[in-house]
């Protein structure tokens, strides 16, 4: 076999491969044997069929099957003796198979790109302060009374008010005709929070229980109902009943039902404890993401364009996931926002590449013992039992991604030792 390279690009290459003509025919003379042995012809007994019947019936096809066989045999062994790292599978061009002479074809595939001299060191970065105020934690003492708060009706009877929460029957009507799909019953919305379309809270807003009233409004563009998009929907409503969200007091009773919190400045120390490990993560993030992006600067490196779309098609399908789950409508991202998506992609694939070649420069070998702490790790942030982890990540897959992502964490730690970072 005789491979002649040509390089189109540092991540496109073309290879001309010849396969010699006795490897040919062998492999021509195998597979009109084996057809030769399964082969049903009129008029001869198996095994028995001339091989130029054979070749007048089946040749086409034998001659494909050869030439795919030769190219999937031969491709591999090129790759592997030029030492490259393809990332497509290749685009085959092959001339017509013969029984008397080599067999030629060309591969174009692109290839991660050779990478030499890493730059790594001096990387710099800023470390957002990690600090928690008081209002912080008074805060999230605020947002654990509210999740623990309860719904009692208004004593005595009011209007309704931002902060109440509103029981509403409602149906809908477009041009006079009802829209059964978009009706409900007993739908509970708390006014001021953005639940319903504004033209129906503030209809809401200001009326007593009991009340009848009806509005009509401008429905979005994109509403995920086409019966009512950019439509004007008359809401027929009913408010049944209207509540205020009582909190619980802040003090040491509070603080006891919620666990081992015998006084409530215990359970504030708590919530400061936890707010500075979250603040203390989060600029562990915003340092690894401004080293990442320093790494990617210092390193133009040219990046395979079939890994970036892959990247993007990823992006692209987990923010219309997003969107989906929130009830929006989601069948494709607009022109501004893919550009972002495939510029944002680019870095990542660049950053990929070049955190690959640091490992390798840094002899980063994963071990068990890692893998065993990554499941803990992974345990204590999802609150999952390590035994369950254990079994859910031997799909392949999955321990790939654990792999990963621990070789990620490896390598980023290397960078920031060697790194100069300030605090902002």
């Amino acid at each position: 076999m005789q491979v002649t390279v040509q390089k189109l690009s540092p991540v496109l290459v073309e290879f001309d491969v010849q396969i010699e003509a006795d490897a040919v025919k062998k492999e021509i003379d195998k597979a009109y044997s084996d057809v030769s042995r399964t082969a049903r012809v009129r008029g001869f007994r198996p095994g028995r069929a001339p091989r130029s019947v054979l070749a007048h019936m089946f040749g086409r096809k034998i001659a494909a099957d050869v030439a795919k066989r030769l190219v999937d045999e031969t491709f591999p062994q090129a790759v592997g003796q030029q030492k490259l790292q393809p990332v497509t599978a290749p685009a085959i061009e092959s001339q017509k198979l013969t029984e008397s002479g080599p067999f030629t074809y060309k591969a174009r595939f692109e290839i991660v790109p050779e990478i030499t001299g890493v730059k790594y060191d001096g990387l710099q970065a800023k470390r957002p302060k990690a600090s928690v105020s008081d209002e912080q934690v008074g805060e999230e003492l605020f947002r654990l009374r509210r999740a623990h708060a309860t719904l009692e009706p208004v004593s005595p009877p009011r209007p309704a008010d931002t902060g109440d929460v509103v029981t509403v029957d409602f149906t809908v009507e477009v041009d006079g005709k009802a829209v059964p799909e978009a009706q409900a019953s007993d739908l509970q919305i708390e006014l001021g929070s953005g639940q319903i379309l504004p033209g129906v809270e503030q209809a809401l807003t200001g009326r007593d229980a009991g009340a009848d009233l009806e509005v009509t409004v401008d429905m979005p563009e994109r509403h995920p109902n086409p019966a009512l998009r950019g439509r004007a929907a008359t809401f027929h409503l009913a408010l049944k009943d209207v509540k205020a969200r009582v909190l619980p007091e802040a003090d040491d009773e509070f603080a006891k039902d919620l666990g081992d919190f015998e006084t409530l400045d215990a359970l504030r120390a708590d919530i400061r404890t936890r707010l500075e490990k979250r603040a203390a993560d989060d600029a562990d993030t915003a340092v690894a993401e401004q080293l990442v992006n320093a790494l990617v600067q210092a390193n133009p490196i040219p990046v395979p364009p079939s890994l970036v779309e892959r990247q993007a098609r990823m992006t692209e399908e987990e923010i219309l996931q997003r969107a989906r789950s929130q009830g929006q409508p989601a069948t494709g991202l607009g022109e501004e926002l893919r550009a972002k998506v495939v510029a944002e992609s680019e870095g990542k694939v660049r950053a990929g590449l070049l955190m690959a070649e640091v490992a390798k420069a840094e002899k980063i070998r994963i071990t068990e013992e890692h893998i065993e702490e990554g499941l803990k790790e992974l345990a204590e942030q999802t609150g999952k039992n390590v035994a369950k982890l254990r079994v859910e990540y031997r799909d392949a897959k999955k321990r790939e991604m654990l792999i990963g992502m621990i070789l990620e964490n490896k390598v980023l730690d290397i960078i920031e030792s060697k790194a100069k970072i300030e605090d902002a």
